[in-house]
């Protein structure tokens, strides 16, 4: 019986899947506010900050480079609709606390490692597996990895700001692909998002695993992916790639 070959790639998003931040973004921007003498609610600035985020990257994908901004504005420009939707219309005086904004979440003090991601990217290693980063993050996230102790495990850090195009286009799996010089069917991606990780990895040939966390899953995208494809934790990755490598082609 023919068996699948042996996975020699796994490419990894990061945020909320290696990575989340310490506080939710409505806290660190009340805080920070605050810092420069602005009473907003963190409630408020954090539904704020989804609906700019929303509009923004419908506006402006992939932090506007098609546009001519850079991420740096693009970010800044985020944090000032923010600030406005909540209510905070003078654009002088959110200008500095975007622009601290922006240091603070470049930092790696700003991030947290998420319970089981060291000790399963160094059992992945450990396999002989090659690692990588495909994650619709920009140029700072080199520099965070480095901080919070990460970088080492990874060949190579493919940004959607570097590659030009964000998950789920398939150029910036392909791009992925012809950096480790590996072809899909012997690579996995991991991911949080259904439609940018799984969905997108598998449409250009990948397998793919979800990484579900402590939220239920939606009914639909549950019904949608077999349930050896989903990982309740970071835990549970090398018992399923054991058996993605076990079983015979086509299941």
């Amino acid at each position: 019986m023919a068996h699948r070959l042996p996975l020699r790639l796994l490419t990894w998003d990061v945020k909320d899947t290696l990575l989340r931040l310490r506080h939710p973004v409505g806290v660190e921007y009340a805080t920070k506010a605050q810092a420069h003498g602005l009473q907003v609610e963190a409630a408020a600035l954090g539904q704020a900050f989804r609906q700019a985020y929303r509009a923004q990257s419908h506006s402006f994908p992939n932090y506007g480079l098609s546009h001519g901004l850079t991420s740096r504005q693009w970010w800044l420009d985020v944090v000032l609709q923010t600030f406005q939707q909540a209510g905070v219309r003078d654009a002088q005086a959110v200008a500095p606390i975007a622009d601290q904004l922006y240091k603070d979440f470049s930092s790696p003090h700003a991030w947290q490692v998420l319970e089981g991601a060291e000790a399963t990217l160094r059992g992945c290693r450990k396999r002989g597996l090659r690692l990588a980063v495909v994650s619709n993050f920009d140029r700072r996230l080199e520099d965070i990895l480095v901080g919070v102790g990460l970088r080492e495990h990874f060949d190579f850090v493919l940004t959607s700001e570097a590659a030009g195009w964000p998950k789920p286009d398939p150029r910036i799996f392909h791009a992925a692909l012809r950096l480790a010089q590996a072809e899909p069917a012997v690579t996995a991606h991991i991911g949080d998002s259904y439609r940018c990780d799984y969905k997108g990895a598998r449409a250009v040939g990948m397998h793919s695993f979800l990484v579900a966390g402590p939220e239920p899953l939606d009914p639909a995208v549950k019904d949608s992916v077999p349930q050896e494809h989903i990982l309740p934790s970071l835990s549970h990755l090398l018992p399923a790639l054991d058996r993605l490598e076990g079983s015979p082609l086509g299941l």
